[in-house]
C-alpha cells in the first residue's frame, strides 16, 4: 500500500483539486512497512502491538479508545485477534528508518521544488509546490530550516510578482506558514523591500490577497524587531488603522489587523503614527500607565497632534487630570509637554470636562507666578492661549471659583491681573490674554464685572490703543473686547477714541478694507454703532474722517450684492445703518451733517432700508433715522417768497385777493422734498412705515410708529396728517397697536398717537363705538405713567368717555 501525496492531503484544510501525487520525485519507494494501516500515511511515531502489528501511535491509540467507549473488547484493527494488553512498544528501528527515508525524499522533493519556482513554471505546478512546502513546514520545525536552508524564501516571495492572483495568495499564504514560530525565517523574509511589497497587497481590491497579507503581517509583527521596520513602511499603520474600522472586510479579517496593530505599540513610534491616523488609545494608555520618560514623550507627541473637537472632548476625559498633574507638579521640561498637550485639547466642547478636572487654578497661577519658577515668556504665551480657548466656550465663569480663596476669573483682582499682563507682555501673549476678556465679555453675567474692574483700573485708554497694533491678531482681539465693552461703557470709549490721534482713523480704515467681510470689521462696525449717538464731538470726527461717506459707499455696495456675503454680513450691514443713523440726530447742530444728509439723500436710504426683511435692527434704526430727519422738516421748509401787491392794491386793499400758491406740503405747508426737507409724505414712506406696525418685532413696530407720529405731531397740519394717515390705511394700524398692549413704552406712543387721531371728529365718532379701543384707554388712563395718564384722558374725551368740565388735569399738548 503507497502513501503518496506530498502536499498535505491529510490537512483537513485542503482541498481536492491541491492533491498532487510526488511519487515520481522519490529517490525511494515507500515502503508497506512505513505506512499505518489505519490512516494509510507514513508514519511518524510507529508502536507495535503484542500480536506484532505496527500502527501510528495517534491512530491506534484513538482506536483502543473507541472500543473502551463501545464496551468492545480489545482486538487487532488488522488481524482482529483479541489482545489481552493495550500495551504499545515504540518501534524505534522503523522510526529512525522512516526519518532517513523522508529526510532523503524531502531533499528531494525540496530541490525539485527550487526548480518549480519560477514565473516560466506552470501555474498548477507552482500552486502545487507552495502547497507542499506549506505542508512540510506544518509537519516539523525543522523543515522550516531546511527551506531556509534551500534558498526557498527569496524564490517565494519573488511569486508575489506574479500575474497570477491564485499564485500570489497561495505565496502569501505560504510564507505566513514558514515564518510561523521562526525568528530566523522572519529576519530574511524582512531583507529588502519584502515588506512593503507585502503592505501593498492591503490596498489590493481583491479580498483574498488582503485576508493573506494581514495575516503574514500579523504573524511578522510577533517579532519586536520587525515592528519598527513595518511601521516605518509609509501607509502601512494609516492602512491597518483603516481595516479595524471598515464594515466591508471580513470579521477575520479586521480582527488580524487590530492584533497587528496592538504587536506594532511595543514600537513608540508606531503609537505616535497611530494617534495621528486617529487609533489614540495606545498614546493614551502610555501616557497614563507608562514610565515617566514614555509619559513625557507621549504628552510632547500629543502637544503636535491635529484633533477634531470629538476626539479633543475624549482626550480630555481621559487623560485631561493627569496632563493638570504634570503641569502642576513637574520639572519644567515636563510642564512644557504637558501645556502644549492641554493646548492641543483645550477647545469649546472639552472646556467642561478641563474645567471639571481643576486646569484654571494652575493656569492662573502659571500665568500671574513671578520667582525662579515662573514659566518662560514662551510658556506663558500657551498657558494664555489655554485659558483663552477655555475662556470662550462660553460656561458661566462667574460661578465656578478656584484656588485656595474661591476666587473666579471675573474678581476684580484677577481681572487687574490680566489687564497689568497685558500692558507689560509682548503681543503674542497680549493677544491670547485679551480674548481671554472677550471671552469673559461674551457673557452676559460676567461682562459688567469685567467692566466694573476695567473701570477701576483705568484701563479703558491702554485698551483702545491697540486698535493701532500692527499685529492684525492683536488688533482684532482688541476690538472685538471693545466691542463687547461699548453698550456698557460707551461714553467712556467715545471719550477715550475722541483723545486719542489715530485710533478712530484706526477703526475705519479697518472698515474701508475691501477684502469682504472680515470678524475684524464687523467688530469694528459693531464698536462705532454702540458709542452714544448723541455725542457731537464723536460724530463731527468721524465727519471729518470721512467715514460716513465710506459707509454709505458699504452700505449701497452691500444693498447692490457687490460685496461678497460671509457669516459676518447681517452685523456688520446693522452696524452699518447704525453708524449712519448718528448723523441724524445732529443735524439741527452741525451743518455738515446737514449737508452730509442732502447730499446722499440719505432718507431716501433709510427708506430702502425698511424694506429689508429678515434685519429687525436694520429695520428698526432706519425708522429711527427716518424719525429724527422728519422732526426737522418742519424747521427746514421753506415758504415760497409771495410777489408784493400792486399800488392800486395797496390803494384799493378791500378788493386785492391773496395769490393761491400750488405745490405745497400738505402736512408741513411749505415747499418740501425727500432729499431737501426729508419729508416723509413726499417721500412716499407713509405706507413703508404703516406695513411695519404690524411686525413681530416690538422695537421695530415702536420706530415705525414714532416716525408716524412727526405726521401728526406740534408744528405741522395735524388734520392734514391725520388725513394722510387716513389715505395710507395706518389708523387701524395704529389702533391695534394700542389695543395689542405689548410694552409700556410701546402704549404710551400709541396712546400719544390715537388721542392726535381722535381730535378729527370723523375718527373719534367711528372710535367711540369701539369698546376695545375705549377699553383700551380706560385702562391707560387708570394703570399708565403720569404723563400717559393726562393724554388718556384727553382721548377718551374725544370719544365722550369722559366730561369735558373733568379738568382733572391741565390739557399737555406735546408728544
Amino acid at each position: 500500500m503507497m502513501a503518496s501525496s506530498w502536499d498535505g492531503s491529510n490537512d483537513p484544510g485542503s482541498q481536492s483539486d491541491d492533491s498532487f501525487h510526488f511519487d515520481r520525485l522519490h529517490i525511494e519507494p515507500i515502503y508497506d512497512a512505513f505506512v499505518c494501516p489505519l490512516t494509510k500515511q507514513v508514519m511518524r511515531d510507529p508502536v507495535t502491538l503484542e500480536n506484532g502489528q505496527t500502527f501510528e501511535r495517534e491512530a491506534i491509540e484513538k482506536w483502543f479508545k473507541e472500543c473502551k467507549e463501545s464496551g468492545r473488547q480489545l482486538v487487532c484493527p488488522l488481524t482482529l485477534q483479541e489482545l489481552k494488553s493495550a500495551e504499545l512498544n515504540p518501534s524505534m528501528a522503523l522510526r529512525n528508518t522512516i526519518e532517513e527515508w523522508t529526510a532523503r525524499n524531502e531533499a528531494a522533493q525540496l530541490d525539485m521544488a527550487r526548480r518549480s519556482l519560477n514565473m516560466g513554471s506552470p501555474e498548477s505546478d507552482t500552486l502545487h509546490t507552495l502547497k507542499y512546502i506549506q505542508h512540510i513546514c506544518r509537519r516539523s520545525r525543522s523543515n522550516k530550516h531546511n527551506v531556509r536552508g534551500a534558498g526557498l524564501i527569496p524564490m517565494i516571495v519573488d511569486m508575489l510578482k506574479s500575474s497570477s492572483r491564485k499564485i500570489r495568495c497561495r505565496a502569501l499564504e505560504t510564507l505566513r506558514v514558514v515564518v510561523e514560530e521562526d525568528d530566523e525565517n522572519k529576519e530574511l523574509l524582512a531583507e529588502g523591500d519584502t515588506v512593503r511589497t507585502v503592505v501593498k497587497f492591503l490596498s489590493h481590491e481583491l479580498s483574498k490577497e488582503r485576508e493573506e497579507a494581514v495575516s503574514l503581517l500579523y504573524e511578522l509583527s510577533k517579532s519586536e524587531t520587525l515592528c519598527e521596520k513595518i511601521g516605518s513602511i509609509n501607509g502601512a499603520i494609516l492602512i491597518l488603522v483603516g481595516m479595524t474600522s471598515s464594515n466591508s472586510e471580513d470579521l477575520s479579517t479586521v480582527e488580524k489587523a487590530d492584533k497587528t496593530l496592538e504587536n506594532l505599540e511595543k514600537c513608540e513610534n508606531n503609537v505616535r503614527q497611530m494617534a495621528e491616523n486617529g487609533r489614540l488609545k495606545p498614546l493614551l494608555t502610555q501616557l497614563l500607565e507608562g514610565p515617566p520618560e514614555t509619559k513625557l514623550s507621549m504628552a510632547g507627541f500629543l502637544g503636535e497632534l491635529v484633533l477634531n473637537n470629538d476626539v479633543k472632548v475624549h482626550v480630555a476625559r481621559t487623560a485631561g487630570s493627569s496632563l493638570i498633574n504634570i503641569m502642576k507638579s513637574g520639572n519644567m521640561q515636563s510642564r512644557e509637554a504637558a501645556l502644549k498637550a492641554l493646548n492641543q485639547i483645550s477647545c469649546e466642547p472639552s472646556a467642561k470636562v478641563l474645567i471639571e478636572a481643576g486646569i484654571l487654578s494652575p493656569l492662573v497661577n502659571d500665568l500671574f507666578a513671578v520667582g525662579p519658577n515662573q514659566l518662560p515668556t514662551r510658556l506663558k504665551e500657551v498657558a494664555a492661549t489655554i485659558l483663552a480657548n477655555v475662556v470662550n466656550s462660553g460656561e458661566d465663569f462667574d460661578s465656578i471659583p478656584f484656588g485656595p480663596g474661591h476666587q473666579t476669573l471675573v474678581s476684580e483682582d484677577i481681572v487687574h491681573n490680566l489687564l497689568h499682563l497685558i500692558s507689560n507682555t509682548g503681543p503674542a501673549i497680549e493677544c491670547k490674554l485679551l480674548q481671554v476678556l472677550v471671552g469673559l465679555t461674551n457673557s452676559p453675567t460676567t461682562v459688567l464685572s469685567v467692566v466694573s474692574a476695567i473701570k477701576s483700573s483705568g484701563a479703558t485708554i491702554s485698551l483702545v490703543q491697540f486698535i493701532e497694533a500692527p499685529q492684525k491678531d492683536l488688533r482684532v482681539a482688541s476690538i472685538r473686547l471693545l466691542r463687547n465693552l461699548s453698550p456698557h461703557m460707551g461714553q467712556e470709549l467715545a471719550d477715550a477714541l475722541r483723545g486719542s490721534v489715530g485710533q478712530l482713523s484706526g477703526l475705519v480704515k479697518v472698515i474701508s478694507e475691501s477684502t469682504g467681510i472680515t470678524e475684524e470689521q464687523a467688530a469694528a462696525v459693531g464698536l462705532l454703532a454702540d458709542l452714544p449717538e448723541r455725542d457731537l464731538g464723536l460724530t463731527r470726527q468721524l465727519l471729518d474722517e470721512g467715514a460716513f461717506q465710506l459707509v454709505i459707499s458699504r452700505v449701497i455696495a452691500i444693498r447692490k450684492g457687490e460685496i461678497r456675503s460671509s457669516r459676518f454680513m447681517t452685523p456688520f450691514l446693522e452696524g452699518l445703518v447704525k453708524i449712519l443713523a448718528r448723523v441724524t440726530y445732529v443735524i439741527d447742530q452741525e451743518p455738515e451733517a446737514l449737508a452730509l444728509c442732502r447730499d446722499h439723500n440719505l432718507a431716501a436710504l433709510f427708506i430702502e432700508m425698511l424694506q429689508t426683511n429678515g434685519l429687525d435692527n436694520v429695520q428698526m434704526v432706519s425708522a429711527t433715522a427716518l424719525e429724527n430727519l422728519s422732526q426737522e422738516s418742519k424747521n427746514l421748509t421753506k415758504l415760497p417768497d409771495l410777489p408784493p401787491p400792486g399800488v392800486c392794491a395797496s390803494i384799493f386793499t378791500c378788493c386785492y385777493t391773496q395769490p393761491v400758491i400750488t405745490g405745497l406740503c400738505r402736512i408741513h405747508r411749505g415747499l418740501c422734498s425727500l432729499k431737501e426737507t426729508f419729508c416723509l409724505f413726499e417721500g412716499q414712506a407713509v405706507l413703508k412705515l404703516v406695513a411695519l406696525l404690524d411686525h413681530t418685532n416690538v422695537n421695530v413696530v415702536e420706530a415705525a410708529l414714532a416716525a408716524l407720529a412727526t405726521l401728526i405731531d406740534d408744528g405741522v397740519d395735524i388734520e392734514q396728517g391725520v388725513q394722510v394717515l387716513l389715505d395710507a390705511e395706518g389708523v387701524r394700524p395704529i389702533l391695534d397697536v394700542l389695543l395689542e398692549k405689548r410694552t409700556e413704552n410701546l402704549r404710551r406712543r400709541a396712546v400719544w398717537a390715537v388721542e392726535r387721531l381722535l381730535r378729527t371728529e370723523d375718527i373719534a365718532y367711528e372710535v367711540s363705538g369701539d369698546q376695545n379701543v375705549s377699553t383700551a384707554l380706560v385702562d391707560a388712563f387708570q394703570h399708565g405713567d403720569y404723563r400717559t395718564r393726562q393724554i388718556a384722558e384727553r382721548a377718551l374725551k374725544h370719544v365722550d368717555k369722559i366730561p369735558n368740565f373733568s379738568g382733572i388735569f391741565p390739557n399737555m399738548g406735546g408728544a
